[in-house]
């Protein structure tokens, strides 16, 4: 079965809006995009490559399709893996594009993204995406959460756990924290919430 790993760079409190550009999410007014620059280091450089390179397909919303759209074709010197995975879209609006191989969701996402994981084939990674992150924690089917926890409040922006998420455990499966403060966390399914 393949898993779906949530990749996320996110805040103290929480937020994961617009983390590498001042104009990639500006909605809701939101003034601190590009907020992991100050924090980039060799340590974390070395993980996200890390993670990179792993056999992947891409799982993603379609805000994050189209600024990846726009980016990622004309650097594929830095990330060849991101061309070549395939991009499952979830979208109700769009239906093809010319940066492929790329397969477009439409209708009852989650249900589909359960068929999804019951396919052969690589682990499917989420970056971004938070409107689609939500629907995959409602309906239970986030496997694993690779963080990179900035060092940092932000008060306002787009949060990863909103209403609906499911109650869960996991079990910290590798974690490093970075020279500038950075805690590089990767969480797997634990099975039931412990009860004391």
């Amino acid at each position: 079965m393949r898993k779906v790993i949530v990749l996320e760079f996110i805040s103290l409190d929480g937020v994961i809006q617009a983390p590498g550009g001042p104009e990639e999410d500006t909605s809701g007014g939101f003034a601190y995009g590009g907020w992991i620059g100050p924090y980039a280091d060799d340590v974390q450089g070395t993980i996200i490559r890390e993670q990179m390179n792993l056999p992947f397909d891409l799982l993603i919303g379609r805000k994050t399709f189209e600024i990846w759209a726009a980016h990622w074709p004309q650097h594929a010197d830095v990330w060849p893996g991101v061309n070549t995975a395939t991009k499952y879209v979830a979208s109700n609006t769009l239906t093809s594009h010319e940066w492929q191989p790329t397969v477009f969701l439409g209708g009852d996402i989650a249900e589909k993204i359960r068929d999804l994981k019951q396919q052969p084939g690589p682990d499917l990674h989420v970056y971004g995406s938070g409107n689609l992150v939500q629907t995959l924690l409602k309906h239970d089917l986030v496997d694993a959460f690779w963080f990179k926890i900035h060092p940092l409040t932000l008060g306002s922006g787009k949060r990863l756990f909103a209403e609906g998420t499911i109650p869960a455990a996991f079990e910290v499966t590798a974690s490093n924290v970075s020279p500038k403060g950075v805690f590089i966390v990767n969480y797997e399914r634990g099975g039931a919430i412990p009860k004391s």
